[in-house]
């Protein structure tokens, strides 16, 4: 089999871009998914995403329910879970 046969009728996948906003600027853009970081904690207070405003250099860090989590992830955002010491 050869590559191009391999790959023969796929078709090409536009990157995901999610819309974001910064709170010091109150600026309103759209990032790809190399632009963010995901964090997933053991509960809901330590699962957040993050991302510096490409308007004003700010560090922006949010919280992320499962619903953004499940977005994000699926988007192809990287991401870091991390775990408790006990």
């Amino acid at each position: 089999m050869t590559a191009a046969s391999a790959f023969a009728g796929m078709r090409r996948v536009s990157p995901v871009l999610f819309k974001a906003g910064c709170p010091d600027c109150r600026g309103r853009f759209e990032l790809a998914a190399s632009a963010l970081r995901l964090a997933i904690g053991a509960t809901s207070r330590t699962t957040f995403y993050s991302f510096t405003c490409p308007e004003c250099g700010s560090a922006v860090r949010k919280p992320a329910g499962e619903r953004v989590v499940e977005l994000l992830t699926g988007g192809g955002v990287r991401t870091l879970r991390l775990h408790s010491t006990v």
